[in-house]
């Protein structure tokens, strides 16, 4: 059994699945703990958690922001020539807060859209989402996905917000100029880190970036999200991948200076940085590598139309007029409830720093 101070905190049934693992391997990758830990399809954190309870994302900010985002599917669709219809699949849709939002908001503002749109959502949880849905009276417009189709059958958009950073990804170190990988050990029957040398992919990501991190830095390599990627541009015959995330150019995020890479928890609000802290009870993230991300999507097929700070881009998307129309609205309550959310979506030091990478297929808005 697991022996910690704070044991108690651990989802325990989760912690003896994971040890039971390392037991066996010796060790194992950080990415396979952390797949373990949050999506383990019993006890993992996005299964038997609510993370609302744990983190703010900008969809659960305001409404506004799924509005922003419909605006943006309808730049799409008309660069598209205003196909008959228009295929939105959103990959880590959560209880389909966004999908609702971006929905309605469709509805009131582009009928014309409204009607084209077809909206598929894929999560590994998806908590009373049919009645949301439902209640919200866009159902028939609405379906359940398993996962991206992968055979080219999406007319329109591959969206995701904030889904990249949390996929599973490894954890490396460079000591005296070598890199190793950071593996997830026992020791004294507590989950420890275990530096081993680099496997021959991790190698090759960055030999691919012509770069490393820095001397004595810890850092962290998401192969899934360039692997996501991959799938998303395979699942998409016209149109556009629409990626926002935490993340930085890999010059940036894996520059010297950067010594505890990016990796946070988070649990009731609070952020932190020990992942071996309430496993199965608190969220693990890294930023994205937005570098990579471009090349995976190039090499697929796919062409880098946009990208920016979604404080940038939400001012591109009308966010300040949204504002001062509601100015004249005599609901003050609404207005300020709008007015704080604004602020809290522009903020370049929390969501506002989110990367917006909007990338094109098959020659759409050449």
């Amino acid at each position: 059994m697991i022996r910690r101070a704070a044991a108690s905190e651990h989802n325990l049934a989760l912690v003896e699945v994971i040890a039971s693992r390392v037991r066996e391997a010796g060790s194992i990758g950080f990415d396979e703990f952390m797949r373990l830990a949050l999506y383990h399809p019993e006890h993992g954190y996005y299964v038997a958690c609510d993370p609302a309870f744990d983190y703010q994302t900008s969809p659960q900010v305001h409404p506004v922001f799924g509005t922003m985002v419909a605006r943006q599917l309808s730049a799409l669709w008309v660069s598209m020539d205003r196909p008959a219809r228009f295929d939105v699949f959103e990959a880590g849709a959560g209880a389909g807060g966004l999908a609702v939002d971006v929905l309605m908001a469709l509805r009131e503002e582009e009928p014309a859209l409204f009607e084209a749109c077809r909206y598929a959502m894929q999560d590994v949880s998806m908590r009373d989402t049919a009645g949301r849905i439902e209640g919200a009276g866009v159902l028939d417009k609405a379906a359940f996905a398993d996962e991206l189709p992968g055979d080219a059958s999406i007319e329109g958009c591959v969206l995701s917000n904030e889904l990249l950073d949390a996929l599973p990804f490894r954890r490396v170190r460079v000591e005296r100029g070598v890199l190793h990988e950071v593996n997830v050990a026992l020791e004294d029957e507590r989950f420890v880190d275990r530096p081993v040398p680099a496997s021959t992919e991790v190698r090759a990501y960055f030999d691919a970036l012509g770069l490393l991190p820095g001397e004595g830095c810890d850092a962290e390599v998401n192969l899934e999200a360039v692997e996501w990627m991959h799938r998303a541009a395979a699942s998409l015959r016209r149109g556009y991948v629409v990626t926002l995330d935490y993340g930085y150019a890999a010059s940036e995020l894996y520059a010297p200076g950067r010594k505890r890479g990016t990796m946070l928890t988070f649990y009731r609000h609070m952020e932190g940085d020990d992942p071996y802290q309430r496993v199965g009870r608190q969220d693990i993230t890294a930023s994205v590598d937005f570098t990579s991300l471009r090349k995976a999507g190039a090499a697929a097929g796919l062409r880098t139309a946009y990208e920016a700070a979604q404080a940038e881009w939400l001012v591109a998307m009308g966010l300040r007029e949204v504002v001062a129309q509601a100015g004249r609205n005599t609901d003050r309550e609404a207005l300020y409830a709008l007015r704080r959310a604004a602020a809290a979506l522009t903020d370049e030091a929390g969501l506002g720093r989110v990367r917006v990478l909007i990338q094109a297929k098959d020659g759409v808005g050449d």
